[in-house]
C-alpha cells in the first residue's frame, strides 16, 4: 500500500479506495482505513496481501504493547476488517481481529449559567451564533459548519440537519431566541450559501475555526472546566432531560442511533438526581419507637 511517487496509486490502494467508493464511504473514514492498512504494512515490512491471521494477530499484541488506546485499535480493526474482508475477499484471515472493550466515561457538561457566559463571551457575533446553534440545537461541530442559509425553516420553527453522522437527515428545534439571533446575523453579514462561512464565502467555517472560538469565548468567561464544543452538545441533552423531555424525544434530536447513548446523559442530570430521595432521608424521617 506504500506509494513511490506522491502521485502513483498502487493497484491494491485503487482497489481498496473503489470498494470503500461503492459503498458510500465518507472521505474521512476512507482515509481513517488507508491508514489503519498503512500502518499495519510498515509494521509487516511487505506487502499486506501476503499477511496472514498470525500477522495480525503480533499486530495487535504489538499495538497494545506499544500503549495504543481502545479506540485506536478498534480503528485500526475496522480498517482492516474491511480490507482483509472485502478488497482480498480473505474473511477467514480477519477473523483473529479483535475489537477492543473501550471505557465509558461520563460526559462532562456546563451547567446553564456556564453556557450564558460562554455565549456572552463569544468573539463576534458570528461565533455567537455559531455556538447557540451548538448549544440551542444540539448539533455536531461538523454538522453547525455545514449549515446552509437554507436549512433555517422559520416558518416551522425548525432546522434542516442535511447528512449528519452516519449520512442521515434529520430535523431539530429553532426556539425563537436562536432565531432572534440568527436574524441578527443575517442582517449583518448577509451570507448567501453558508450560514456560517470561512474567510473565503465560497468555504463554510471550519470546525478547527468554531472549536477555536469555543475554547476562547470559556476563556474569556472564567469557566475552570476543560471545555470543548462537544460539551455544548452534551450539554443540550443532559438539559433537556432536567426538564423531564422524553428521552426517545432527545435521542432523535441527536441523531443517535442506540437509545443506550443517548441513556448515558441521565447519570449527569444532576437536577433530576437532587428530586430523587435517598432512601437514608426516609429513615430519618420515621417518628421515634
Amino acid at each position: 500500500m506504500t506509494e513511490n511517487h506522491p502521485r502513483a496509486i498502487s493497484p491494491l490502494r485503487r482497489r481498496m479506495i473503489d470498494d470503500m467508493t461503492i459503498r458510500g464511504f465518507t472521505s474521512s473514514t476512507q482515509k481513517g482505513y488507508i491508514r489503519a492498512v498503512e500502518d499495519f504494512t510498515a509494521f509487516l515490512g511487505r506487502s499486506p496481501d501476503q499477511a496472514g491471521g498470525e500477522d495480525l494477530r503480533r499486530y495487535q499484541l504489538h499495538m497494545r504493547s506499544a500503549g495504543a488506546s481502545a479506540g485506536s485499535m478498534n480503528r485500526s480493526v475496522s480498517g482492516l476488517r474491511f480490507f482483509f474482508t472485502v478488497t482480498l475477499d480473505r474473511s477467514a484471515v480477519a477473523e483473529v481481529l479483535t475489537t477492543v472493550r473501550e471505557p465509558r466515561k461520563l460526559p462532562v457538561v456546563l451547567s446553564p449559567e456556564e453556557v450564558a457566559r460562554l455565549l456572552d463571551a463569544a468573539p463576534g457575533l458570528k461565533y455567537k451564533a455559531a455556538l447557540s446553534v451548538a448549544y440551542g440545537a444540539g448539533l455536531r461541530a461538523s454538522e453547525v459548519v455545514s449549515l446552509k442559509v437554507a436549512d433555517i425553516d422559520s416558518t416551522r420553527m425548525v432546522i434542516r440537519v442535511e447528512q449528519g453522522k452516519g449520512r442521515k437527515d434529520r430535523y431539530v428545534m429553532l426556539s425563537a431566541q436562536l432565531l432572534n439571533l440568527l436574524r441578527r446575523w443575517w442582517r449583518e453579514a448577509r451570507p448567501q450559501g453558508w450560514l456560517f462561512p470561512g474567510q473565503n464565502p465560497v468555504n463554510p467555517l471550519t470546525t478547527r475555526q468554531l472549536n477555536r472560538a469555543c475554547h476562547a469565548a470559556a476563556e474569556a468567561a472564567g469557566i475552570d472546566k476543560r471545555v470543548s464544543l462537544h460539551m455544548l452538545r452534551h450539554s443540550f441533552a443532559t438539559h433537556l432531560l432536567e426538564q423531564k423531555v422524553d428521552i426517545r424525544v432527545i435521542q432523535v434530536l441527536l441523531g443517535h442511533k442506540k437509545l443506550e447513548t443517548t441513556a448515558l446523559y441521565a447519570q449527569v442530570a444532576t437536577r433530576t438526581l437532587r428530586q430523587v430521595k435517598s432512601p437514608l432521608d426516609h429513615l430519618t424521617e420515621r417518628p421515634p419507637a
